[in-house]
């Protein structure tokens, strides 16, 4: 019987090494294939492009600034005649009418100088017709030459100093009557009266006028602020598009709204334009005048402003 000789081990190492070599190739080209399929490209779909139709219609362009609101009218009440202060009239803060009476300063003491006044006008007057009467007479006898000239002039310069007597009196009355009417301290507009600045007692008027409060009127109200260069011209563009002067600015109207409201809801027109641009910043001064009947806006507050100037009829807008 005839047996196989058996591999010698150097044969056997050259086996597995052809067997890596194989598999080592196959991996190869394993890893080839999947990172070809991973690298293929894919085109991007199209994009997306919104279409929109522009519409026309009227564009009104305006020109925005910031600005503050001031009182039309601020007046400090003051005490014109020396006296206490008798009462305070008024709750402080509160808005009052024209006319109101505010404070009383100690009116017995200027009625009695009144009633003084016309006493002594009263006096006056009856020395005025006695000296005109006694001239009459004295005019008559010299014409029958009864008395003689000097008797005449005499009654005539009686007369005369009887009138200019009546003349002081009734000056007298008069400021007695101004003076009179100061220990009552009204209202010279409707508005509101800050807090009083003196108490019932106060000795007030002694050396000059005391102020007792300040009246501010509330409606309409001022709004002030500036444009600039380039928005002056366009408004005087306009202006002269318009045929408007510098009294016809109540023409523009202006819009303006606080810093915690939406919009511009309160409306009222130009009042004033400076004559001259400042030439430090360019600017010029502008004033508005807005109704203020709700008292809705107070003065120093700061607004929004914003004035249309022009207007477009057919413009064209992208949606």
């Amino acid at each position: 019987m005839t047996c196989a000789n058996p591999a010698s081990p150097a044969q056997g190492s050259e086996v597995w090494r052809r067997i890596g070599r194989a598999l080592a190739a196959a991996a190869s080209v394993a890893v080839l294939t999947g990172c070809e399929d991973k690298n293929t490209f894919v085109a991007p779909p199209p994009p997306k492009v919104d279409v929109a139709t522009p519409v026309q219609r009227a564009v009104t362009r305006y020109i925005e600034a910031t600005g503050n609101t001031a009182p039309i009218k601020s007046v400090d009440l003051v005490a014109r005649v020396q006296g206490f202060l008798q009462t305070i009239d008024y709750t402080d803060g509160t808005f009052v009418k024209q006319g109101t009476q505010l404070f009383t300063i100690e009116p017995e003491t200027y009625k009695l100088k009144l009633d003084q006044a016309q006493a002594a006008e009263t006096g006056a007057q009856a020395s005025v017709k006695q000296a005109e009467a006694d001239y009459k007479r004295q005019v008559e006898l010299v014409q029958r030459q009864a008395v003689s000239q000097a008797t005449l002039d005499t009654s005539t310069s009686t007369r005369d100093n009887a009138q200019a007597s009546l003349q002081q009196a009734q000056v007298n009355t008069k400021l007695a009557e101004v003076n009179y009417g100061y220990t009552k301290v009204t209202a010279p507009f409707d508005g509101i009266v800050s807090a009083h600045m003196v108490s019932i007692g106060e000795l007030v008027g002694v050396s000059s006028p005391t102020q007792l409060a300040t009246i501010v009127a509330m409606d309409p109200i001022y709004v002030n602020f500036t444009v600039n260069e380039q928005d002056v011209l366009r408004i005087r563009a306009e202006a002269a598009r318009r045929g408007l002067t510098p009294a016809d600015l109540k023409q523009f109207p202006i819009q303006i709204g606080l810093q915690t409201e939406s919009g511009y809801p309160h409306e009222g027109h130009l009042d004033y334009v400076s004559p001259t641009l400042n030439s430090s910043t360019g600017t010029l001064a502008v004033r508005g005048l807005v109704p203020n009947d709700k008292r809705v806006l107070l003065p120093g507050y700061f607004v929004r402003v914003r004035v249309p100037v022009t207007q477009e009829k057919d413009a064209l807008l992208v949606p």
